[in-house]
């Protein structure tokens, strides 16, 4: 256990955050500034208490459901998975904690549009589909979340580029364009998306499954290698090409 300043660890959350937003493609976590702290709390008890007994709207049930699909995301291979590192739990909390009841209601949405998507494409809830079929379905959501974001980024940059309020303005007017340039995937119907939409739910769960898995013990030692500091200063340590890569302090 550390005995470095708290500060130090809030430094090293920010990290953790900042290379999640780098693998997703640099945009800022739901949630915002309020993850650095809340991480910070969401530690081994905390993770397990909110699996027991829940934590805000959160049922143990909803728990287990969310550490299912955590686990499909980054699943055990030679290393722990997110199950073992109960980012379930941590998701729930994270949710609980950090974002906005309008986000919020999305996170719970989606959750409700997920399981519904399971029954459509196999006929049974997430929970009792097999491995296989889940990754299916997390794979075309993956794919559908992702125009969508792209959707919204580019609402984002037209309105920024727009002087006179015109891109709002032909927004409010192109409902049926939308429509067409919408995902048609099995998983949902085409979803109008303007520069305001909120982010869209599976994208919440992919962040707070990465930040949760690499912001927890497992992750920082068994995916990533770990060295209690303080320690000597390697400047130039020998790495071999497929290696993992060194994780910062907890």
């Amino acid at each position: 256990m550390s005995n470095r300043p708290a500060a130090d660890n809030a430094i090293d959350r920010r990290e953790a955050i900042r290379r999640v937003s780098a693998i997703l493609g640099g945009t800022a976590l739901v949630g915002g500034s309020a993850l650095w702290t809340a991480c910070g709390t969401a530690d081994e008890r905390a993770r397990e208490q909110a699996a027991q007994q829940g934590i805000g709207t959160f049922t143990p049930e909803d728990i287990a459901l969310l550490d299912e699909i955590a686990e499909t995301i980054l699943p055990e291979t030679e290393t722990p998975g997110a199950k073992a590192a109960k980012v379930g739990p941590f998701i729930a909390l994270m949710v609980t904690d950090t974002y906005d009841e309008k986000d919020q209601a999305v996170f719970r949405a989606g959750m409700v549009t997920l399981d519904e998507a399971s029954q459509r494409a196999h006929q049974k809830a997430f929970m009792q589909s097999t491995p296989d079929e889940r990754l299916a379905l997390l794979e075309a959501l993956d794919r559908e979340a992702k125009e969508y974001m792209d959707r919204r980024d580019a609402a984002v940059k037209r309105r920024g580029v727009s002087t006179t309020g015109s891109a709002d303005t032909a927004d409010a007017f192109l409902p049926d364009q939308r429509q067409e340039n919408a995902a048609t995937s099995a998983t949902s119907g085409a979803v109008a998306v303007t520069a305001d939409s909120p982010s869209h739910y599976f994208r919440m769960m992919k962040e707070l499954t990465l930040l949760g898995y690499f912001t927890s013990e497992i992750g920082y030692t068994k995916a990533m290698r770990y060295v209690e500091a303080p320690g000597r200063f390697d400047p130039c340590v020998p790495y071999t090409p497929g290696e993992v890569t060194w994780a910062p302090h907890a």
